[in-house]
């Protein structure tokens, strides 16, 4: 028969348990509620800068340099143009080719590291040194001559980041993938047969899905703060277009007259979009990666 202190311990035992397993629930319930939330926001800034485009242009000179009021909240600047619209539509430009550039960064990364386990160690040491030669140079240097080379604008500022921004991706991923290679199911399927590309799409790539969702998301923000750093040098987007880092450029030649609000609000509205976006990917590495339930 159980004595009264093994039934006990059992008992003190099931009861940690149980209240683990409450907090691990809550950790994630939390994590995909503020991951869900993050998302809506992103949207619904792309959704209506989309829709103020053509009034993000709009000039009244007489209402310039008006100062943020309730009618104005981030004010108007020297040409009469609505500074809250112009750079909402400035944030929606910035989110919709963050999500273009992530997008083919991810597709890269990922064809790139099933690449280095399905083909063998001469494709494994290709891309290693391929990888390792574009981190090697200067990420700023190599995005300015990328985005040069293909004629700035949109098209630069796309093919630039796109090119520049698979690196660290595309290095963890073929880290897993060549991890994953050594199971004892892939050995197998290879024994009977199958080739490197039905092995790489059947067992390797369902492996690398959790890894490749959260480097998506977080690749996001490193694209929108590269596009709005080379449009502020001059090396990005056209003055024309309400782009985040043409805002910031225009602003500081009329900070010594004391329009500190044509820097200031732009400038914050980037950074809380850049920690929504970080924010939106930890919660989706806690949902893919049970093990961060336990921090």
């Amino acid at each position: 028969m159980m004595g009264p202190i093994t039934q006990r311990r059992k008992g003190r035992l099931a009861q940690k348990l149980q209240l683990h397993n409450g907090i691990w629930g809550n950790r994630r319930k939390t994590a995909a509620v503020l991951g869900a939330v993050c998302f809506l926001v992103l949207a619904a800034v792309a959704l209506a800068g989309w829709a103020w485009r053509e009034e993000a242009a709009a000039v009244d000179f007489s209402r310039k340099n008006l100062a943020p009021c309730l009618r104005y909240p981030f004010g108007t600047d020297w040409m009469g143009r609505d500074m809250f619209v112009r750079t909402m539509t400035g944030l929606s430009l910035s989110i919709r080719l963050g999500a273009l550039t992530a997008g083919i960064s991810a597709v890269i990364a990922l064809t790139l590291g099933l690449a280095s386990a399905a083909l063998g160690k001469w494709a494994d040491g290709v891309i290693g040194f391929v990888i390792d030669m574009v981190l090697g140079i200067p990420h700023i240097l190599l995005l300015v001559l990328v985005s040069c080379a293909a004629g700035k604008g949109f098209r630069g500022v796309l093919l630039g980041i796109s090119l520049t921004h698979w690196t660290s991706l595309a290095r963890l991923l073929r880290a897993e993938a060549l991890q994953v290679k050594e199971s004892q199911y892939v050995k197998i399927a290879r024994r009977l047969g199958k080739g490197p590309w039905y092995v790489a799409k059947e067992h390797l790539a369902p492996h690398l899905l959790p890894q490749l969702a959260v480097g998506l998301v977080l690749l996001f923000p490193h694209a929108i703060l590269h596009e709005a750093s080379i449009t502020f040098l001059g090396f990005g987007l056209p003055p024309e277009q309400p782009a985040i880092g043409v805002i910031l450029s225009e602003s500081m030649k009329y900070l010594a007259m004391g329009r500190w609000w044509l820097a200031l609000f732009p400038g914050l509205l980037l950074v809380l979009i850049v920690l929504l976006f970080y924010a939106a990917g930890n919660g989706l590495s806690s949902l893919v990666d049970p093990g961060q339930a336990h921090e």
